[in-house]
């Protein structure tokens, strides 16, 4: 078993039913609710995410995206151990993408920059209270 089918593997006896409906939820931008209700399990999900190109073996920040906004740590963890350890790539090559993992802002990802010192508005403290 590829390294890769071990994580989804791995994902898969973590993720319940309920779990699903959630994810399945977080996804509805890119799963139609007619699809959603045929989706049954988190193996399912996963081939559905494949094929429609959310999912791939170097492409896992859909998912890293999907876990994040569910509210499962556990399971971000895990692939993002999976992206350092096997893919090689750290949080700093991933800096680039961070902003774009949402699908509607893949458009903005040449204007999308992270703003240098000079830009940064920095802000007096309050006033002390008399």
């Amino acid at each position: 078993m590829s390294e890769y089918s071990s994580l989804l593997s791995d994902l898969s006896e973590n993720i319940t039913n309920e779990d699903l409906d959630q994810l399945k939820s977080a996804c509805k931008e890119d799963i139609t609710e007619d699809q959603s209700n045929t989706i049954t399990s988190s193996k399912e999900w996963f081939n559905y995410l494949e094929k429609n190109e959310k999912l791939a073996l170097d492409n896992l920040s859909y998912i890293e995206h999907i876990f994040e906004i569910s509210r499962r740590p556990d399971l971000l963890t895990r692939v993002i151990e999976y992206r350092t350890t096997v893919l090689k790539i750290s949080e700093d090559d991933e800096i680039d993408t961070k902003l774009t993992r949402i699908p509607s802002a893949k458009k903005y990802k040449d204007i999308i920059r992270q703003p240098s010192e000079d830009e940064i508005i920095k802000l007096a403290p309050p006033p002390k209270k008399v």
